[in-house]
């Protein structure tokens, strides 16, 4: 498994917990920020994928 990989995983946990946080809060930035970060993530995941 490559640092691509990893980094991408970790990214779009992140953004699946700020998603999470903004619907228990009802903040609608958050959940952007959220759906961005995890978008992000599968984007380098997928990269990292492909690099094996």
């Amino acid at each position: 498994m490559n640092s691509d990989k990893i980094k991408g995983k970790v990214k779009e946990t992140k953004g699946k917990i700020k998603q999470s946080a903004g619907k228990t809060f009802d903040d609608k930035e958050m959940r952007a920020e959220g759906m961005a970060d995890e978008a992000e993530g599968k984007v380098q995941k997928n990269y990292g994928k492909l690099k094996d």
